[in-house]
């Protein structure tokens, strides 16, 4: 972890974590949802620029999102796709210092929210794994999607604090550090595999130390 004279630990309300990467990982990865945008492609259609936010902003399921891009799928290929989709749900686990930072945080009085770029099955385990977080932003239910502004202006909402009293932190530098920052939250970057930088953990169990205002 490394430290400067930025990183000064404001008060803070609440704490928004990003989903995939930070909180939790994908143990067996299957990748249905690119699978359907490929076979798309090989019926024909054309690939547009927003294809992958159409499925992040959208509560769709496979069969919603094959029929959303036109695609006509045979029953074996969407109960193939469906099987790996289920696969990848059941491989879903937090990472282990998941828990711990969000205890240590909550002992602190600080509430804790959820804020993800994901589509509509995967927020399923997320609640299943957390179930008793203070507020969930999901993106296929805001219809936007991180670095927009509208998404970190829903979480501070619903969490009924001012952005400024919010702290964020995911492994993607600019949906989850530059992005809050641009809208008035404190943003953090998660760099699980390599050395942090500047402003950057490479732990929950350190940025929650941080956050609470305590050291090793």
């Amino acid at each position: 972890m490394k430290t400067s004279s930025s990183r000064r630990n404001l008060a803070t309300e609440a704490v928004v974590f990003d989903a995939f990467g930070t909180l939790l990982r994908i143990g067996t990865r299957k990748q249905p949802y690119p699978q359907l945008l490929r076979l798309a492609r090989e019926a024909g259609r054309s690939p547009q620029g927003d294809d992958v936010r159409t499925l992040m902003t959208q509560s769709l399921g496979l069969a919603g999102a094959a029929e959303r891009f036109q695609t006509p799928l045979a029953m074996s290929s969407l109960a193939a796709l469906e099987q790996d989709l289920l696969e990848e749900l059941s491989s879903i686990v937090l990472y282990p210092d998941a828990l711990p930072a969000i205890s240590m945080l909550r002992e602190a009085g600080i509430k804790i929210a959820v804020c993800s770029n994901l589509a509509a099955p995967y927020a399923v385990p997320v609640k299943l794994l957390l179930p008793t977080l203070d507020a969930y932003c999901w993106s296929f239910e805001v219809g936007a999607i991180k670095p927009e502004p509208t998404i970190y202006q829903h979480v501070a909402r619903q969490l009924a604090c001012p952005p400024s009293s919010l702290a964020m932190i995911g492994d993607t530098l600019d949906a989850d550090c530059l992005g809050p920052r641009r809208c008035g939250l404190r943003g953090y970057h998660l760099c699980r595999q390599e050395e942090p930088t500047e402003d950057a953990f490479s732990d929950l169990i350190s940025f929650a130390r941080f956050v609470v205002g305590t050291t090793e």
